[in-house]
């Protein structure tokens, strides 16, 4: 685990009343090898092998422009705006069920925790920590998951993209579309933003450079910012170094984060 100079003065957090968690979801509370909330659909037998083609055409065009570090940001955000409506069109064109989502969400092996991490948001529950979690992903099988490993703890709250169903057929997704370079724009619910209002720390927990939009740290007191390294964000290490506070090698787990963090 590496961990900048100027923020270890700022450990242990013994001020819990005076925290709440911002955390993504694929590959920071699920593992570095889990598939994304995504893909989960593309390892069911239940959807259309026409639907898998267009995907992964999709895939291919869009992916090297999400990664492509010499784009200009406001071009790569349109375009993964544009890549996950043409996503969530297919959804609709190839009248995926409601039942066809649960049925996918329900194979475990697909996803699975980073070591630790059901430990950690139990005891982030059990010490009346908020934990927003913010994700680019799919909220339904998010939720499904959460539900499934019996932590969906009324303390957390998912802003994510959830596909909204009619007659049980998907017809399109409920509110903005949230993309990996966007999530600065994310509002919260009124009920939520009063339970923060008088929390001035935040823990942010991302796996990529772009997750530090998610909070803004002008506004407050201090944001322990942690990334979990996995071997897609590896080559990127000098990068993130720089821009975390805490970095959480290959081999470390939540055990180890919340030993630096609250012991």
């Amino acid at each position: 685990m590496i961990i900048k100079d100027e923020i270890k003065k700022y450990l242990p957090i013994k001020d819990l009343a005076n925290l709440y968690v911002v955390a993504d979801f694929d590959r920071t509370i699920t593992n570095g090898s889990s598939k994304t909330s995504w893909s989960i659909l593309s390892e069911s037998p239940l959807v259309p092998k026409e639907y898998k083609k267009e995907r992964q055409e999709f895939y291919n065009y869009y992916r090297p422009i999400e990664i492509d570090k010499s784009l200009d940001y406001e071009y790569k955000s349109s375009k993964m705006k544009e890549w996950y409506e043409k996503h969530i069109s297919l959804f609709v064109k190839y009248k995926i069920t409601e039942e066809i989502f649960k049925n996918a969400a329900t194979d475990l092996r697909i996803m699975e925790f980073r070591t630790g991490a059901k430990k950690f948001i139990k005891f982030l529950y059990k010490n009346n920590i908020p934990l927003i979690i913010i994700s680019a992903g799919i909220g339904n099988f998010i939720e499904t998951f959460l539900h499934l490993n019996n932590c969906y703890y009324d303390n957390i709250y998912v802003s994510s993209n959830k596909i909204i169903f009619k007659n049980g057929i998907a017809v399109g997704v409920d509110k903005n579309i949230i993309h990996s370079l966007n999530k600065n724009e994310v509002s919260l619910p009124d009920k939520i933003k009063d339970k923060l209002e008088n929390r001035k720390k935040v823990l942010l927990l991302g796996d990529q450079i772009s997750d530090l939009r998610m909070v803004d740290k002008d506004k407050h007191d201090i944001v322990y910012t942690n990334c979990f390294l996995c071997e897609e964000n590896k080559n990127e290490l000098d990068k993130i170094r720089k821009e975390f506070d805490i970095v959480c090698e290959i081999e470390d787990n939540y055990f180890n984060l919340k030993n630096i963090l609250f012991n």
